[in-house]
Protein backbone atom coordinates (compact mmCIF):
# COMPACT_ATOMS: atom_id res chain seq x y z
CA UNK A 1 0.00 0.00 0.00
CA UNK A 2 1.25 3.50 -0.84
CA UNK A 3 0.46 5.40 2.36
CA UNK A 4 1.95 8.76 1.38
CA UNK A 5 3.71 10.60 -1.43
CA UNK A 6 6.01 13.60 -1.31
CA UNK A 7 7.52 15.43 -4.22
CA UNK A 8 7.32 18.32 -6.64
CA UNK A 9 3.90 19.22 -7.99
CA UNK A 10 4.01 18.98 -11.80
CA UNK A 11 0.37 19.69 -12.55
CA UNK A 12 -2.75 20.81 -10.67
CA UNK A 13 -6.19 19.90 -11.98
CA UNK A 14 -9.65 20.50 -10.60
CA UNK A 15 -9.75 17.24 -8.67
CA UNK A 16 -6.29 15.78 -9.07
CA UNK A 17 -2.61 16.65 -8.92
CA UNK A 18 0.48 15.11 -10.49
CA UNK A 19 3.39 14.76 -8.08
CA UNK A 20 6.88 13.72 -9.20
CA UNK A 21 8.31 11.06 -6.92
CA UNK A 22 11.71 9.61 -7.82
CA UNK A 23 11.44 10.79 -11.41
CA UNK A 24 7.92 9.34 -11.84
CA UNK A 25 4.85 11.54 -12.11
CA UNK A 26 2.03 10.10 -10.00
CA UNK A 27 -1.53 11.24 -10.65
CA UNK A 28 -3.30 11.58 -7.31
CA UNK A 29 -7.06 12.10 -7.14
CA UNK A 30 -8.04 14.62 -4.47
CA UNK A 31 -10.87 16.88 -3.41
CA UNK A 32 -11.01 20.25 -5.20
CA UNK A 33 -10.02 21.96 -1.94
CA UNK A 34 -6.90 19.80 -1.59
CA UNK A 35 -5.92 20.35 -5.21
CA UNK A 36 -6.38 24.11 -4.79
CA UNK A 37 -3.83 24.11 -1.96
CA UNK A 38 -1.13 22.66 -4.22
CA UNK A 39 1.03 24.89 -6.39
CA UNK A 40 2.93 23.81 -9.50
CA UNK A 41 6.66 23.72 -8.85
CA UNK A 42 6.37 23.48 -5.06
CA UNK A 43 6.73 20.42 -2.87
CA UNK A 44 3.63 18.67 -1.57
CA UNK A 45 3.06 15.75 0.77
CA UNK A 46 -0.23 13.84 0.79
CA UNK A 47 -1.48 10.88 2.79
CA UNK A 48 -2.63 8.38 0.17
CA UNK A 49 -4.49 5.15 -0.39
CA UNK A 50 -4.19 2.97 -3.48
CA UNK A 51 -7.42 1.49 -4.86
CA UNK A 52 -6.72 -1.62 -6.91
CA UNK A 53 -9.13 -2.75 -9.59
CA UNK A 54 -8.67 -5.34 -12.34
CA UNK A 55 -8.39 -2.62 -14.95
CA UNK A 56 -6.75 0.18 -12.96
CA UNK A 57 -4.61 1.34 -10.06
CA UNK A 58 -5.93 4.64 -8.70
CA UNK A 59 -4.20 6.75 -6.07
CA UNK A 60 -6.25 9.02 -3.80
CA UNK A 61 -4.64 11.72 -1.70
CA UNK A 62 -5.55 13.70 1.41
CA UNK A 63 -3.93 16.46 3.47
CA UNK A 64 -3.64 14.12 6.47
CA UNK A 65 -4.29 10.64 7.80
CA UNK A 66 -7.71 11.63 9.18
CA UNK A 67 -9.20 12.17 5.74
CA UNK A 68 -7.60 8.99 4.41
CA UNK A 69 -8.96 6.90 7.30
CA UNK A 70 -12.48 8.26 6.81
CA UNK A 71 -12.26 7.72 3.03
CA UNK A 72 -11.45 4.05 3.66
CA UNK A 73 -14.00 3.61 6.44
CA UNK A 74 -17.06 4.88 4.56
CA UNK A 75 -16.27 2.42 1.77
CA UNK A 76 -17.00 -0.47 4.14
CA UNK A 77 -20.67 0.44 3.65
CA UNK A 78 -22.39 -1.34 0.75
CA UNK A 79 -22.81 0.91 -2.26
CA UNK A 80 -20.08 3.38 -1.30
CA UNK A 81 -17.07 3.30 -3.58
CA UNK A 82 -14.02 5.54 -3.94
CA UNK A 83 -15.77 8.17 -6.07
CA UNK A 84 -18.64 8.58 -3.63
CA UNK A 85 -16.28 8.54 -0.64
CA UNK A 86 -14.22 11.32 -2.25
CA UNK A 87 -17.40 13.26 -3.04
CA UNK A 88 -18.31 13.16 0.68
CA UNK A 89 -14.96 14.69 1.56
CA UNK A 90 -15.33 17.24 -1.23
CA UNK A 91 -18.60 18.52 0.23
CA UNK A 92 -17.77 18.21 3.94
CA UNK A 93 -14.58 18.31 6.01
CA UNK A 94 -13.73 14.97 7.70
CA UNK A 95 -14.94 16.11 11.12
CA UNK A 96 -18.25 17.23 9.58
CA UNK A 97 -18.76 13.83 7.95
CA UNK A 98 -18.02 12.08 11.23
CA UNK A 99 -20.39 14.36 13.11
CA UNK A 100 -23.17 13.91 10.54
CA UNK A 101 -22.90 10.13 10.77
CA UNK A 102 -22.58 9.99 14.56
CA UNK A 103 -25.58 12.30 15.08
CA UNK A 104 -27.70 10.87 12.26
CA UNK A 105 -27.79 14.14 10.34
CA UNK A 106 -29.34 12.83 7.11
CA UNK A 107 -29.80 16.34 5.70
CA UNK A 108 -26.04 16.94 5.75
CA UNK A 109 -25.25 13.55 4.22
CA UNK A 110 -27.77 13.93 1.38
CA UNK A 111 -26.07 17.16 0.32
CA UNK A 112 -23.44 14.92 -1.24
CA UNK A 113 -24.19 14.16 -4.92
CA UNK A 114 -25.03 10.48 -5.23
CA UNK A 115 -26.23 10.01 -1.65
CA UNK A 116 -29.99 9.72 -1.24
CA UNK A 117 -31.98 9.22 1.92
CA UNK A 118 -31.60 5.43 1.91
CA UNK A 119 -27.84 5.62 1.38
CA UNK A 120 -27.55 8.18 4.18
CA UNK A 121 -29.59 5.97 6.52
CA UNK A 122 -27.34 3.01 5.68
CA UNK A 123 -24.21 5.05 6.43
CA UNK A 124 -25.61 6.08 9.81
CA UNK A 125 -26.83 2.57 10.65
CA UNK A 126 -23.56 0.83 9.80
CA UNK A 127 -21.04 3.42 10.97
CA UNK A 128 -22.59 5.39 13.83
CA UNK A 129 -21.19 3.18 16.60
CA UNK A 130 -17.83 2.81 14.88
CA UNK A 131 -17.31 6.45 14.01
CA UNK A 132 -18.42 8.15 17.24
CA UNK A 133 -15.03 7.54 18.83
CA UNK A 134 -13.48 9.80 16.21
CA UNK A 135 -15.57 12.85 17.09
CA UNK A 136 -13.39 15.41 18.82
CA UNK A 137 -14.03 15.82 22.52
CA UNK A 138 -14.02 19.29 24.09
CA UNK A 139 -11.39 20.30 26.61
CA UNK A 140 -12.07 18.88 30.02
CA UNK A 141 -13.97 15.90 28.61
CA UNK A 142 -13.75 12.68 30.62
CA UNK A 143 -11.11 10.10 29.80
CA UNK A 144 -11.75 7.58 27.07
CA UNK A 145 -14.52 5.09 27.81
CA UNK A 146 -14.10 1.34 27.24
CA UNK A 147 -15.99 1.77 23.96
CA UNK A 148 -13.53 4.46 22.88
CA UNK A 149 -10.60 2.27 23.90
CA UNK A 150 -12.03 -0.57 21.83
CA UNK A 151 -12.49 1.77 18.88
CA UNK A 152 -8.85 2.88 19.08
CA UNK A 153 -7.68 -0.73 19.25
CA UNK A 154 -9.85 -1.66 16.27
CA UNK A 155 -8.37 1.18 14.23
CA UNK A 156 -4.82 -0.04 14.94
CA UNK A 157 -5.73 -3.61 14.07
CA UNK A 158 -7.56 -2.54 10.90
CA UNK A 159 -4.43 -0.71 9.71
CA UNK A 160 -2.31 -3.75 10.56
CA UNK A 161 -4.60 -6.09 8.60
CA UNK A 162 -4.57 -3.78 5.57
CA UNK A 163 -0.79 -3.65 5.83
CA UNK A 164 -0.75 -7.47 5.76
CA UNK A 165 -2.63 -7.47 2.47
CA UNK A 166 -6.32 -7.65 3.27
CA UNK A 167 -8.67 -5.00 1.92
CA UNK A 168 -10.15 -2.34 4.20
CA UNK A 169 -13.57 -3.99 3.80
CA UNK A 170 -12.27 -7.46 4.69
CA UNK A 171 -10.53 -6.04 7.76
CA UNK A 172 -13.62 -4.10 8.82
CA UNK A 173 -15.90 -7.11 8.36
CA UNK A 174 -13.60 -9.36 10.40
CA UNK A 175 -13.39 -6.79 13.19
CA UNK A 176 -17.16 -6.39 13.12
CA UNK A 177 -17.62 -10.12 13.69
CA UNK A 178 -15.05 -10.18 16.49
CA UNK A 179 -16.50 -7.10 18.22
CA UNK A 180 -20.04 -8.52 18.05
CA UNK A 181 -19.20 -11.20 20.62
CA UNK A 182 -20.04 -10.70 24.32
CA UNK A 183 -16.39 -11.15 25.31
CA UNK A 184 -14.80 -9.05 22.56
CA UNK A 185 -11.08 -8.45 23.26
CA UNK A 186 -10.00 -4.86 23.79
CA UNK A 187 -6.23 -5.32 23.71
CA UNK A 188 -4.63 -4.76 20.31
CA UNK A 189 -2.70 -8.06 20.31
CA UNK A 190 -5.74 -10.14 21.30
CA UNK A 191 -7.97 -8.31 18.83
CA UNK A 192 -5.47 -8.88 16.03
CA UNK A 193 -5.27 -12.61 16.76
CA UNK A 194 -9.07 -12.90 16.84
CA UNK A 195 -9.43 -10.99 13.56
CA UNK A 196 -6.79 -13.18 11.90
CA UNK A 197 -8.73 -16.26 13.02
CA UNK A 198 -11.87 -14.84 11.40
CA UNK A 199 -10.05 -14.06 8.16
CA UNK A 200 -8.57 -17.57 8.10
CA UNK A 201 -11.96 -19.28 8.16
Amino acid sequence: MISSVRGTVLHVGLNHVVIEVGGVGLQVHTTPATAAECRTGTEARLATTLVVREESLTLYGFPGAEGRALFEQVQTVSGVGPRLALAMLSVHAPEEVRRAISTGDLAALTKVPGIGKKSAERLVLELRDKIMVGVDQPEGAPAATPAAALGAAQEQVREALVGLGWSAKQAEDALGRVAAGPDAPTQVSELLRAALRELGR
